[in-house]
């Protein structure tokens, strides 16, 4: 296998050169020819190793952990058990998450963020070597976060293309093997075209790096449950983000067997007064899935978005009750932790009963990764709310 010091850069046409080319009439065999092509070379470099990779993610009854909060957002979760925001206690309560026994029964990947995939143990064992022991594939957060975007209505874009050639090739040398990059659209705010758009390409171009450097991209384009607008909208918006999604990636040569993706399950917004039940959103999601997602991406991984614990877990299982030929699965930070944070509230004598509740929601959603979540047992508090107005980490 080459590393990833040898990966070169492929011919793909940056954003300008693309829209030029768009433009022009795709029917005449010159304009086919002129279309990016990928260095066969270079995708066959790591080809093999992300297709496997993302199949090993998007094994049965397994999802992912995310675990990629930025320390600013890390500190605000401690805060609100009464903990300073230190690297200790950050690397305290991560250690607790990745050591959970027999976690790996239920979790495929977890998405760390940069320290913790260059973070050790009390004990002194790297936290991706945990990980590797409980069969657990470590990924890491490589965007830098949302900034305001020029132009538009308010609306935000990501940043964090420059460099990441040479930090995902790092990465890649610390034990990473998939990526995360979550950019965000808001309904209430259009969203503009411009919004969708930037969105878009900066997933693609994002994707196209990191399979070049052995990566597995997750693609997150949140739809933000901002808003008071109905199912239908959401439903709306979702086919013109991930149409434009779609389009972008293929435009960059990205492998889609070697990628996986991390939409938002297609609800009402947070302050609709129509609230959707479990079969609603999953008719309306797979519905979209169907419209716009090819069969040959191996794994649908739902982030949790705000709703509750139990909420994210029964919609995630209604979807799973009936045919599609995706593995649909999990990639939930809040609706598997919170209750886990809360449980252990920084004391030692309380890690056991914080892991216990860890495992308790991981299962719950592994039973609804096939069909099987009943929903019986639910504590009250796992099923509050979590929405967050604007939220961003």
């Amino acid at each position: 296998m080459a590393t990833a010091s040898f990966i070169k850069s492929s011919p793909i046409l940056e954003k300008s050169a693309w829209l030029q080319r768009r433009s022009l009439p795709f029917t005449t065999p010159a304009s086919r020819r002129s279309l990016p092509s990928r260095s066969v070379a270079v995708r066959a470099s790591y080809a093999d190793e992300l297709v496997k990779t993302a199949k090993l993610i998007a094994s049965p009854g397994r999802g992912i952990l995310a675990m990629d909060e930025s320390n600013a957002t890390c500190g605000k979760r401690l805060a609100s058990i009464g903990l300073e925001n230190t690297e200790e206690n950050r690397k305290a309560y991560r250690t607790l998450l990745v050591s959970a026994p027999g976690l790996g029964d239920y979790i495929s990947g977890a998405i760390l963020f940069e320290e913790t995939l260059y973070q050790s143990t009390a004990d002194g064992e790297k936290i991706v070597d945990v990980l590797g022991k409980q069969k657990i594939v470590p990924g890491i957060k490589v965007d830098k976060g949302l900034v305001p975007l020029a132009g538009s209505n308010g609306e935000s874009w990501c940043q964090g293309l420059d460099g990441l050639a040479a930090r995902s090739a790092a990465f890649y040398q610390q034990g990473a093997r998939f990526a995360k990059w979550r950019t965000v659209v808001s309904i209430p705010n259009g969203p503009s075209a411009l919004a969708v758009k930037e969105a878009a390409w900066g997933l693609a171009r994002y994707s196209a790096i990191s399979q070049e450097n052995g990566l597995v991209p997750i693609v997150e384009p949140e739809i933000l449950l901002d808003g008071e607008h109905g199912i239908e909208r959401t439903f709306e918006v979702a086919q013109r983000v991930w149409a434009e999604v779609f389009c972008y990636l293929a435009e960059n040569g990205v492998l889609f067997e070697g990628i996986l993706l991390k939409p938002s399950m297609v609800t009402p917004g947070a302050e609709c007064k129509d609230k959707a039940t479990p079969q609603q959103v999953a008719d309306y999601t797979l519905k979209l899935l169907h419209r716009r997602i090819t069969p040959a991406v191996p794994g649908i991984m739902f982030l949790s978005g705000g709703q509750s614990e139990v909420e994210a877990t029964l919609n995630l299982n209604a979807m799973n009750q009936r045919p599609n030929p995706w593995h649909v699965s999990f990639s939930y930070a809040r609706a598997l932790q919170n209750t886990c944070l809360k449980t252990w509230g920084g004391l030692p004598e309380n890690v056991d009963a914080a892991q216990h509740a860890l495992l308790v929601r991981a299962r719950a959603n592994s039973l609804a990764q096939l069909g099987m979540y009943t929903g019986e047992g639910e504590s009250e508090e796992s099923k509050e709310g979590m929405y967050v107005k604007n939220y961003s980490y």
